[in-house]
């Protein structure tokens, strides 16, 4: 890779950006990707609903490669996550998205309850992770052998 690829993150979570408890979802993504030798530009906790909105159109004009959410993808009335991030999609994924259900089902039925978007907006790849640490490590270990083909296509490579 030429230049090093970036990475922005947004968690959504009311209860972590009200400082309730801790947010351990944003530390393993921004370690995760630091040690894939990404750039991560933006980590932010905000509240959910439309401070996600916000917070997404904010990560996106800085065009990252890669933009990770956590967070919102739930059934409670505020968690709006997947509806907030589609309009950004100018291409959907829904593979990569079953993939990580798939893989988080087979440790606990509630992953089906995960109504995370994956695509692209641009040239950025932008994914919505569940907001538990568990269900977030399921989605890094489907992102793991993937991420750097993604951005390379979105980059213009056309290896396969």
């Amino acid at each position: 890779m030429s230049k090093q690829r970036t990475a922005a993150l947004i968690i959504a979570s009311t209860r972590a950006a009200a400082g309730v408890y801790q947010d351990e979802c944003g530390p393993m993504i921004q370690r995760w990707l630091v040690g894939k030798g990404y750039a991560v530009q933006l980590a932010e906790v905000v509240p959910d609903g439309d401070a996600v909105r916000e917070a997404l159109a904010a990560c996106l004009a800085g065009t990252p490669s890669v933009l990770i959410t956590s967070g919102g993808t739930g059934l409670s009335a505020d968690d709006v996550t997947p509806e907030l991030t589609e309009p950004f999609l100018t291409r959907s994924l829904p593979g990569i998205m079953e993939a990580v259900r798939r893989a988080g089902a087979a440790k606990t039925p509630m992953a089906a309850l995960s109504r995370g978007h994956a695509g692209v907006s641009e040239g950025t790849f932008v994914i919505n992770l569940p907001g538990s640490p568990k269900a977030v490590q399921d989605g890094l270990d489907v992102l793991e052998p993937i991420l750097d083909h993604i951005c390379a296509q979105l980059e213009g490579s056309h290896e396969h």
